[in-house]
C-alpha cells in the first residue's frame, strides 16, 4: 500500500460556511481566488477546461452538488496525470473553515511540494479576503 505525504492547509473565514460553500462551489468563481486558473474555466460537458499556467491545459471535474461542504475535484493535466484534490468547507463558530488536503505526488520532490503548499495557502487566503470583503 502506497501512502503519500500530506498537508492539510486551512484558513478560517469570517463568513457563514454556507456562503463560503456556495461561492467556492461555482467553478466560474475560481479565477477570482485560485491563481492557477486566472484565465478562467470553460464548461465542457461535465468537465471544465482551463489553462493551468505552467502545467498547461487542464480538465477539471468537480464533485456533484451536495449539502455537506464537499468541494472535491480531479484535475487531469495535458500528460494525462490525474490529481485528486479533496477540499471541504465546514462550520467554525459563526464562520467557516476551508480545508484543502495536498498530497505529495510520487514524482514531486520536497521543495516542489512546499511550493505547492504555499500556493494553496495563498489561494485560500485570497478566498478569505474576497469573502470577508463582500460581507
Amino acid at each position: 500500500m502506497n501512502v503519500m505525504p500530506a498537508q492539510i492547509i486551512h484558513v478560517s473565514i469570517a463568513r457563514t460556511w454556507e456562503d463560503v460553500f456556495a461561492f467556492t462551489g461555482k467553478p466560474e468563481n475560481m479565477p477570482l481566488w485560485a491563481s492557477g486558473l486566472a484565465s478562467g474555466l470553460m464548461r465542457d460537458g461535465e468537465d471544465w477546461l482551463g489553462d493551468g499556467g505552467p502545467i498547461g491545459r487542464i480538465r477539471v471535474r468537480f464533485s456533484p452538488p451536495n449539502p455537506y461542504g464537499i468541494l472535491d475535484h480531479t484535475v487531469t493535466m495535458e500528460d494525462d496525470t490525474v490529481v485528486v484534490n479533496s477540499m471541504r468547507v465546514v462550520p467554525n463558530g459563526d464562520g467557516a473553515e476551508i480545508m484543502f488536503t495536498l498530497l505529495q505526488r510520487p514524482d514531486q520532490d520536497n521543495a516542489a511540494f512546499e511550493t505547492d503548499a504555499a500556493h494553496v495557502l495563498h489561494d485560500l487566503t485570497m478566498l478569505k479576503s474576497l469573502m470577508e470583503r463582500d460581507e
